[in-house]
Protein backbone atom coordinates (compact mmCIF):
# COMPACT_ATOMS: atom_id res chain seq x y z
CA UNK A 1 0.00 0.00 0.00
CA UNK A 2 2.44 2.42 1.15
CA UNK A 3 4.83 1.47 -2.04
CA UNK A 4 2.00 2.02 -4.27
CA UNK A 5 1.06 5.62 -2.60
CA UNK A 6 4.25 6.66 -3.28
CA UNK A 7 4.22 5.62 -6.85
CA UNK A 8 0.78 7.50 -7.21
CA UNK A 9 1.98 10.69 -5.49
CA UNK A 10 5.50 10.56 -7.85
CA UNK A 11 2.69 10.27 -10.88
CA UNK A 12 0.80 13.36 -9.26
CA UNK A 13 3.80 15.28 -8.62
CA UNK A 14 4.99 15.00 -12.93
CA UNK A 15 1.36 15.62 -13.64
CA UNK A 16 1.19 19.14 -11.57
CA UNK A 17 4.94 20.46 -12.61
CA UNK A 18 4.57 19.37 -16.19
CA UNK A 19 3.51 22.78 -16.97
CA UNK A 20 5.57 24.77 -14.48
CA UNK A 21 7.17 26.47 -17.61
CA UNK A 22 10.69 25.66 -19.11
CA UNK A 23 12.84 28.76 -18.34
CA UNK A 24 15.06 27.48 -21.45
CA UNK A 25 14.52 30.64 -24.24
CA UNK A 26 12.03 29.67 -26.95
CA UNK A 27 13.76 29.17 -30.19
CA UNK A 28 12.58 31.86 -32.14
CA UNK A 29 9.36 34.25 -32.07
CA UNK A 30 6.99 34.05 -34.70
CA UNK A 31 5.76 37.23 -35.87
CA UNK A 32 2.68 37.57 -37.64
CA UNK A 33 -0.60 39.36 -38.25
CA UNK A 34 -2.75 39.23 -34.93
CA UNK A 35 -5.49 36.55 -34.67
CA UNK A 36 -7.94 35.39 -32.39
CA UNK A 37 -8.96 31.52 -32.19
CA UNK A 38 -10.90 29.78 -29.29
CA UNK A 39 -10.30 26.33 -28.05
CA UNK A 40 -13.07 24.54 -26.58
CA UNK A 41 -11.02 21.30 -24.51
CA UNK A 42 -13.31 18.16 -22.94
CA UNK A 43 -12.01 17.64 -19.21
CA UNK A 44 -9.29 15.00 -20.50
CA UNK A 45 -6.88 14.83 -17.23
CA UNK A 46 -5.50 18.09 -16.68
CA UNK A 47 -6.56 19.58 -19.83
CA UNK A 48 -9.60 20.95 -17.37
CA UNK A 49 -7.98 22.56 -15.15
CA UNK A 50 -7.55 26.14 -16.15
CA UNK A 51 -4.25 26.57 -14.37
CA UNK A 52 -2.84 23.71 -16.27
CA UNK A 53 -4.11 25.48 -19.28
CA UNK A 54 -2.70 28.41 -18.67
CA UNK A 55 0.63 27.62 -18.63
CA UNK A 56 0.61 25.69 -21.69
CA UNK A 57 -0.69 28.77 -23.48
CA UNK A 58 2.27 30.83 -21.74
CA UNK A 59 4.54 28.47 -23.52
CA UNK A 60 2.74 28.90 -26.75
CA UNK A 61 2.27 32.71 -26.70
CA UNK A 62 6.50 32.65 -26.14
CA UNK A 63 6.72 31.49 -29.35
CA UNK A 64 3.13 32.64 -31.10
CA UNK A 65 2.81 36.22 -29.42
CA UNK A 66 0.22 37.33 -31.99
CA UNK A 67 -2.34 33.92 -31.45
CA UNK A 68 -4.98 35.13 -28.95
CA UNK A 69 -6.66 31.47 -27.33
CA UNK A 70 -9.48 31.66 -25.52
CA UNK A 71 -10.76 28.74 -23.81
CA UNK A 72 -13.96 27.04 -22.97
CA UNK A 73 -13.85 24.04 -20.25
CA UNK A 74 -16.56 21.96 -20.78
CA UNK A 75 -17.99 18.56 -18.86
CA UNK A 76 -19.04 15.42 -20.23
CA UNK A 77 -22.81 16.07 -18.86
CA UNK A 78 -23.05 19.07 -20.59
CA UNK A 79 -20.04 19.14 -23.60
CA UNK A 80 -22.29 17.69 -26.05
CA UNK A 81 -25.24 20.09 -25.58
CA UNK A 82 -23.12 23.06 -25.89
CA UNK A 83 -21.15 21.95 -28.77
CA UNK A 84 -24.53 20.85 -30.61
CA UNK A 85 -26.05 25.03 -29.72
CA UNK A 86 -23.15 26.54 -31.56
CA UNK A 87 -23.05 23.98 -34.68
CA UNK A 88 -27.03 25.20 -34.71
CA UNK A 89 -26.03 28.87 -34.57
CA UNK A 90 -23.38 29.05 -36.27
CA UNK A 91 -20.95 29.90 -33.79
CA UNK A 92 -18.54 27.01 -33.20
CA UNK A 93 -15.28 27.27 -31.62
CA UNK A 94 -11.90 27.00 -34.02
CA UNK A 95 -10.30 24.01 -31.48
CA UNK A 96 -12.23 21.33 -29.63
CA UNK A 97 -9.67 18.96 -27.83
CA UNK A 98 -11.72 15.24 -27.42
CA UNK A 99 -11.85 12.13 -29.64
CA UNK A 100 -12.59 10.67 -32.74
CA UNK A 101 -16.13 9.28 -31.44
CA UNK A 102 -17.18 13.24 -31.43
CA UNK A 103 -14.47 15.01 -33.68
CA UNK A 104 -14.79 12.42 -36.15
CA UNK A 105 -17.27 10.01 -36.13
CA UNK A 106 -19.94 12.73 -35.24
CA UNK A 107 -18.70 16.39 -36.17
CA UNK A 108 -16.65 15.00 -38.61
CA UNK A 109 -19.29 13.12 -40.34
CA UNK A 110 -22.12 15.86 -40.44
CA UNK A 111 -19.62 18.08 -42.51
CA UNK A 112 -18.89 20.63 -39.88
CA UNK A 113 -15.32 19.70 -39.07
CA UNK A 114 -12.35 21.01 -41.40
CA UNK A 115 -10.00 18.03 -43.28
CA UNK A 116 -6.50 17.92 -41.72
CA UNK A 117 -5.00 15.58 -44.12
CA UNK A 118 -2.48 18.10 -44.59
CA UNK A 119 -0.71 17.70 -41.13
CA UNK A 120 -0.75 14.21 -41.50
CA UNK A 121 0.66 14.84 -44.87
CA UNK A 122 3.76 17.07 -43.79
CA UNK A 123 4.06 16.91 -40.00
CA UNK A 124 7.21 14.41 -38.80
CA UNK A 125 5.22 13.26 -36.02
CA UNK A 126 2.28 11.68 -38.20
CA UNK A 127 4.74 9.24 -39.70
CA UNK A 128 5.41 8.05 -35.68
CA UNK A 129 1.75 7.88 -34.34
CA UNK A 130 0.27 4.12 -34.02
CA UNK A 131 -1.64 2.51 -37.19
CA UNK A 132 -4.69 1.78 -35.07
CA UNK A 133 -4.81 5.42 -33.87
CA UNK A 134 -4.45 7.03 -37.31
CA UNK A 135 -6.91 4.96 -38.40
CA UNK A 136 -9.59 6.28 -35.84
CA UNK A 137 -8.81 9.59 -36.81
CA UNK A 138 -9.65 8.62 -40.34
CA UNK A 139 -13.47 9.48 -41.65
CA UNK A 140 -14.73 6.70 -44.05
CA UNK A 141 -14.66 9.61 -46.49
CA UNK A 142 -10.74 9.64 -46.35
CA UNK A 143 -10.92 13.17 -44.59
CA UNK A 144 -8.95 13.21 -41.48
CA UNK A 145 -10.59 15.24 -38.63
CA UNK A 146 -8.74 14.58 -35.94
CA UNK A 147 -4.90 15.28 -34.96
CA UNK A 148 -4.10 13.17 -32.24
CA UNK A 149 -2.28 13.72 -28.84
CA UNK A 150 -2.61 11.25 -26.21
CA UNK A 151 -4.60 7.50 -25.62
CA UNK A 152 -5.16 5.13 -23.11
CA UNK A 153 -6.84 2.06 -22.28
CA UNK A 154 -10.12 2.09 -20.21
CA UNK A 155 -10.48 -0.01 -17.40
CA UNK A 156 -11.62 -0.80 -14.51
CA UNK A 157 -11.17 -1.01 -10.55
CA UNK A 158 -11.27 -2.79 -7.28
CA UNK A 159 -11.05 -1.54 -3.72
CA UNK A 160 -8.32 -4.04 -2.53
CA UNK A 161 -9.02 -4.10 0.97
CA UNK A 162 -12.68 -4.81 0.92
CA UNK A 163 -11.80 -7.45 -1.42
CA UNK A 164 -9.11 -8.93 1.02
CA UNK A 165 -11.74 -9.19 3.61
CA UNK A 166 -14.38 -10.76 2.27
CA UNK A 167 -11.85 -13.29 1.10
CA UNK A 168 -12.27 -12.41 -3.20
CA UNK A 169 -9.05 -12.11 -3.56
CA UNK A 170 -8.24 -15.66 -4.55
CA UNK A 171 -10.60 -15.30 -7.70
CA UNK A 172 -8.30 -12.25 -9.08
CA UNK A 173 -4.50 -12.41 -11.08
CA UNK A 174 -2.72 -9.89 -9.51
CA UNK A 175 0.09 -10.29 -11.06
CA UNK A 176 -1.57 -9.84 -14.52
CA UNK A 177 -4.63 -7.92 -13.40
CA UNK A 178 -6.76 -10.53 -14.84
CA UNK A 179 -9.57 -12.62 -13.85
CA UNK A 180 -12.44 -15.08 -15.61
CA UNK A 181 -15.75 -14.19 -15.73
CA UNK A 182 -16.78 -17.44 -13.35
CA UNK A 183 -14.13 -16.09 -10.94
CA UNK A 184 -15.68 -12.95 -11.31
CA UNK A 185 -19.20 -14.50 -10.28
CA UNK A 186 -17.73 -16.04 -7.17
CA UNK A 187 -15.91 -12.66 -6.11
CA UNK A 188 -19.08 -10.66 -6.32
CA UNK A 189 -20.96 -13.48 -4.32
CA UNK A 190 -18.07 -13.15 -1.51
CA UNK A 191 -18.72 -9.18 -1.86
CA UNK A 192 -22.22 -9.60 -1.42
CA UNK A 193 -22.24 -11.98 1.52
CA UNK A 194 -19.20 -9.55 3.45
CA UNK A 195 -20.51 -6.22 2.47
CA UNK A 196 -24.88 -7.27 1.98
CA UNK A 197 -25.06 -4.82 -0.56
CA UNK A 198 -24.25 -4.27 -4.08
CA UNK A 199 -20.36 -4.77 -5.41
CA UNK A 200 -21.13 -3.16 -8.28
CA UNK A 201 -23.13 -1.14 -10.55
CA UNK A 202 -24.27 -1.22 -14.27
CA UNK A 203 -25.06 2.68 -14.43
CA UNK A 204 -27.55 3.38 -17.04
CA UNK A 205 -28.75 6.79 -16.13
CA UNK A 206 -27.26 8.83 -19.58
CA UNK A 207 -24.15 8.12 -21.33
CA UNK A 208 -21.49 9.21 -18.99
CA UNK A 209 -18.69 6.63 -18.63
CA UNK A 210 -20.51 4.36 -21.10
CA UNK A 211 -17.31 2.78 -22.26
CA UNK A 212 -17.14 0.88 -18.63
CA UNK A 213 -20.57 -0.88 -19.47
CA UNK A 214 -19.52 -1.86 -22.84
CA UNK A 215 -16.39 -2.74 -21.53
CA UNK A 216 -18.14 -5.08 -19.07
CA UNK A 217 -21.06 -6.84 -21.52
CA UNK A 218 -18.50 -7.75 -24.18
CA UNK A 219 -15.98 -8.84 -22.39
CA UNK A 220 -17.59 -10.95 -20.43
CA UNK A 221 -17.80 -13.70 -23.02
CA UNK A 222 -16.11 -12.00 -26.05
CA UNK A 223 -19.95 -10.06 -27.34
CA UNK A 224 -18.90 -7.71 -30.28
CA UNK A 225 -20.44 -4.10 -30.45
CA UNK A 226 -20.24 -3.57 -34.16
CA UNK A 227 -18.74 -5.70 -37.00
CA UNK A 228 -15.30 -5.87 -37.91
CA UNK A 229 -15.42 -3.21 -40.37
CA UNK A 230 -17.01 -1.31 -38.43
CA UNK A 231 -20.01 -0.11 -40.44
CA UNK A 232 -23.02 -1.44 -38.52
CA UNK A 233 -24.10 -2.54 -34.52
CA UNK A 234 -23.62 -5.97 -33.99
CA UNK A 235 -24.85 -5.99 -30.08
CA UNK A 236 -27.78 -8.51 -30.17
CA UNK A 237 -25.21 -11.64 -30.18
CA UNK A 238 -25.47 -14.75 -27.88
CA UNK A 239 -22.67 -13.89 -26.24
CA UNK A 240 -23.80 -10.16 -25.34
CA UNK A 241 -27.40 -11.61 -24.59
CA UNK A 242 -26.01 -14.20 -22.05
CA UNK A 243 -23.38 -11.59 -20.22
CA UNK A 244 -26.52 -9.02 -19.85
CA UNK A 245 -28.64 -12.51 -18.31
CA UNK A 246 -25.36 -12.99 -16.09
CA UNK A 247 -25.57 -9.50 -14.94
CA UNK A 248 -28.97 -9.27 -14.22
CA UNK A 249 -29.26 -12.59 -12.31
CA UNK A 250 -25.97 -12.40 -10.03
CA UNK A 251 -26.87 -10.95 -6.63
CA UNK A 252 -24.59 -8.09 -5.71
CA UNK A 253 -24.60 -6.28 -9.33
CA UNK A 254 -27.17 -4.29 -9.75
CA UNK A 255 -28.50 -2.15 -12.43
CA UNK A 256 -28.63 1.85 -11.93
CA UNK A 257 -31.01 4.01 -13.77
CA UNK A 258 -30.06 7.29 -11.71
CA UNK A 259 -26.31 6.91 -12.10
CA UNK A 260 -23.92 7.67 -14.52
CA UNK A 261 -19.99 6.86 -14.27
CA UNK A 262 -19.12 10.00 -12.70
CA UNK A 263 -21.54 8.62 -9.81
CA UNK A 264 -20.05 5.26 -10.01
CA UNK A 265 -16.70 6.41 -9.15
CA UNK A 266 -18.18 8.78 -6.31
CA UNK A 267 -19.97 5.76 -4.77
CA UNK A 268 -16.71 3.80 -5.44
CA UNK A 269 -14.27 6.38 -3.65
CA UNK A 270 -16.79 6.33 -0.70
CA UNK A 271 -16.55 2.95 0.02
CA UNK A 272 -20.22 2.25 -1.35
CA UNK A 273 -18.90 0.28 -4.26
CA UNK A 274 -16.36 -2.43 -4.60
CA UNK A 275 -15.69 -2.40 -7.66
CA UNK A 276 -15.82 0.56 -10.63
CA UNK A 277 -16.25 -0.14 -14.32
CA UNK A 278 -15.27 3.27 -15.31
CA UNK A 279 -11.82 3.55 -14.72
CA UNK A 280 -8.18 4.68 -16.16
CA UNK A 281 -4.57 6.04 -15.11
CA UNK A 282 -6.53 9.90 -15.06
CA UNK A 283 -9.23 9.00 -13.15
CA UNK A 284 -7.04 7.62 -10.63
CA UNK A 285 -4.92 10.43 -10.51
CA UNK A 286 -7.33 12.79 -9.73
CA UNK A 287 -9.62 11.17 -7.80
CA UNK A 288 -6.59 10.53 -5.19
CA UNK A 289 -5.68 13.99 -5.39
CA UNK A 290 -9.78 14.97 -4.62
CA UNK A 291 -9.77 12.66 -1.79
CA UNK A 292 -6.64 13.25 0.43
CA UNK A 293 -8.18 10.80 2.96
CA UNK A 294 -8.81 8.03 1.07
CA UNK A 295 -8.41 5.32 3.03
CA UNK A 296 -8.14 2.03 0.93
CA UNK A 297 -6.28 0.64 -1.74
CA UNK A 298 -7.02 0.91 -5.47
CA UNK A 299 -5.98 -1.91 -7.82
CA UNK A 300 -6.29 -1.63 -11.14
CA UNK A 301 -8.42 -4.55 -13.10
CA UNK A 302 -8.85 -5.77 -16.60
CA UNK A 303 -12.74 -6.55 -17.28
CA UNK A 304 -13.42 -10.32 -16.60
CA UNK A 305 -13.20 -13.11 -19.93
CA UNK A 306 -14.54 -16.15 -20.29
CA UNK A 307 -11.45 -17.00 -21.70
CA UNK A 308 -8.59 -14.95 -20.18
CA UNK A 309 -7.85 -12.56 -22.88
CA UNK A 310 -9.16 -9.16 -22.50
CA UNK A 311 -9.85 -6.57 -24.71
CA UNK A 312 -9.90 -3.15 -23.51
CA UNK A 313 -11.47 -0.04 -25.10
CA UNK A 314 -9.12 2.40 -26.07
CA UNK A 315 -9.35 6.14 -25.47
CA UNK A 316 -7.99 8.77 -28.10
CA UNK A 317 -7.81 12.01 -27.58
CA UNK A 318 -6.54 15.03 -30.03
CA UNK A 319 -7.69 17.89 -31.68
CA UNK A 320 -10.39 18.85 -34.15
CA UNK A 321 -11.00 22.15 -35.85
CA UNK A 322 -14.50 23.37 -37.27
CA UNK A 323 -14.60 24.92 -40.37
CA UNK A 324 -15.44 28.40 -39.84
CA UNK A 325 -14.82 29.71 -43.40
CA UNK A 326 -12.00 31.97 -41.93
CA UNK A 327 -8.81 31.07 -43.53
CA UNK A 328 -6.21 33.16 -40.79
CA UNK A 329 -8.04 31.44 -37.85
CA UNK A 330 -7.47 27.94 -39.54
CA UNK A 331 -3.95 28.33 -40.13
CA UNK A 332 -3.62 29.65 -36.35
CA UNK A 333 -5.66 26.89 -34.72
CA UNK A 334 -3.16 24.34 -37.12
CA UNK A 335 -0.01 26.36 -35.65
CA UNK A 336 -1.63 25.93 -32.47
CA UNK A 337 -1.60 21.29 -33.21
CA UNK A 338 1.77 21.74 -34.21
CA UNK A 339 2.98 23.56 -31.82
CA UNK A 340 1.69 21.13 -29.46
CA UNK A 341 2.73 17.77 -31.11
CA UNK A 342 6.01 18.71 -33.29
CA UNK A 343 8.78 19.87 -29.69
CA UNK A 344 8.85 16.21 -28.03
CA UNK A 345 9.30 18.78 -24.79
CA UNK A 346 5.97 20.61 -25.64
CA UNK A 347 4.65 17.51 -26.23
CA UNK A 348 5.61 15.87 -23.55
CA UNK A 349 4.20 18.57 -21.46
CA UNK A 350 0.75 18.47 -22.93
CA UNK A 351 0.77 14.57 -22.81
CA UNK A 352 1.46 15.01 -19.09
CA UNK A 353 -1.12 17.40 -18.38
CA UNK A 354 -3.58 14.77 -19.65
CA UNK A 355 -2.75 12.22 -17.58
CA UNK A 356 -2.30 9.87 -20.61
CA UNK A 357 -0.14 7.85 -22.82
CA UNK A 358 1.78 9.18 -26.12
CA UNK A 359 -0.08 8.00 -29.18
CA UNK A 360 3.62 6.80 -30.46
CA UNK A 361 7.33 5.16 -29.06
CA UNK A 362 7.84 7.96 -26.38
CA UNK A 363 9.96 7.51 -23.38
CA UNK A 364 8.06 10.05 -21.26
CA UNK A 365 7.48 8.35 -18.49
CA UNK A 366 10.70 6.50 -18.36
CA UNK A 367 10.50 7.34 -14.06
CA UNK A 368 6.86 7.55 -13.62
CA UNK A 369 6.73 3.81 -11.87
CA UNK A 370 2.77 4.75 -11.34
CA UNK A 371 1.88 5.04 -14.80
CA UNK A 372 4.35 2.27 -16.25
CA UNK A 373 1.92 0.35 -13.66
CA UNK A 374 -1.23 1.68 -16.60
CA UNK A 375 0.53 0.97 -19.01
CA UNK A 376 0.61 -2.73 -18.60
CA UNK A 377 -2.98 -2.73 -20.22
CA UNK A 378 -2.00 -0.93 -23.05
CA UNK A 379 -1.26 -4.37 -24.80
CA UNK A 380 -5.07 -5.77 -24.45
CA UNK A 381 -6.24 -2.52 -26.04
CA UNK A 382 -9.04 -3.80 -28.77
CA UNK A 383 -10.05 -2.75 -31.64
CA UNK A 384 -11.17 1.41 -32.11
CA UNK A 385 -14.99 0.99 -32.93
CA UNK A 386 -16.30 4.19 -31.55
CA UNK A 387 -15.94 5.67 -34.80
CA UNK A 388 -19.06 4.00 -36.36
CA UNK A 389 -21.70 6.15 -37.95
CA UNK A 390 -24.33 7.77 -36.07
CA UNK A 391 -22.39 6.71 -32.76
CA UNK A 392 -23.41 9.56 -30.47
CA UNK A 393 -27.30 8.29 -31.46
CA UNK A 394 -26.17 4.74 -30.62
CA UNK A 395 -24.71 5.80 -27.29
CA UNK A 396 -28.66 7.07 -26.23
CA UNK A 397 -29.83 3.66 -27.73
CA UNK A 398 -27.08 1.78 -25.03
CA UNK A 399 -28.23 3.38 -21.55
CA UNK A 400 -32.02 2.76 -22.88
CA UNK A 401 -31.19 -0.77 -23.51
CA UNK A 402 -29.81 -1.02 -20.49
CA UNK A 403 -32.53 0.57 -18.72
CA UNK A 404 -35.32 -2.04 -20.09
CA UNK A 405 -33.00 -4.89 -19.28
CA UNK A 406 -32.87 -3.85 -15.63
CA UNK A 407 -36.52 -3.26 -15.67
CA UNK A 408 -37.16 -6.81 -16.79
CA UNK A 409 -37.34 -7.02 -20.33
CA UNK A 410 -36.02 -10.02 -22.19
CA UNK A 411 -32.43 -9.51 -22.92
CA UNK A 412 -32.37 -10.81 -26.75
CA UNK A 413 -35.31 -8.27 -27.49
CA UNK A 414 -33.52 -5.33 -26.01
CA UNK A 415 -30.50 -6.18 -27.97
CA UNK A 416 -32.85 -6.68 -31.14
CA UNK A 417 -34.42 -3.13 -30.73
CA UNK A 418 -30.71 -1.05 -30.21
CA UNK A 419 -29.38 -2.93 -32.83
CA UNK A 420 -32.44 -2.03 -35.19
CA UNK A 421 -32.53 1.68 -33.77
CA UNK A 422 -28.51 2.26 -34.30
CA UNK A 423 -28.64 1.18 -37.59
CA UNK A 424 -31.84 2.60 -38.82
CA UNK A 425 -29.78 5.81 -37.39
CA UNK A 426 -26.39 4.65 -39.40
CA UNK A 427 -28.42 3.81 -42.80
CA UNK A 428 -29.99 7.39 -42.61
CA UNK A 429 -26.36 9.48 -41.46
CA UNK A 430 -24.95 7.23 -44.71
CA UNK A 431 -27.57 8.18 -46.94
CA UNK A 432 -27.29 12.08 -46.12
Amino acid sequence: MKKRLTALLAGLSLILTACGGDETAVDETIQKEEVDISLWTYPVGNWGNPSTVAELLTDFNQKYPDIHVSVKYLSYEEGDAAVNEAIESHETPDLVFEGPERLVADWGGRGVMADLSDLWETEDMAAEIYDNVRAACRHSSGAYYEFPLCMTTHCMAINYDMFEAAGALQYIDEENRTWTTEDFGKAVEALNAYCRQDAGAVYCGGQGGDQGTRALITNLYGGAFTDPAHTEYTVNNPENVKALELLRDLDGIGFAPDMVGSDEIERFMDGELAMAFCWNASIELTQTLNNPSLDFEIMPMTFPTDDGTPNLQGGIWGFGIFDNGDEARLEAAKTFIRFMTEDESEYGKAVIAAAQFPVKDSDIYANDEFMNEYSMFMRYMGDYYQVTTNWANARTAWWNMLQSVGDGEDVETALARFDAEANQGAAASAGT
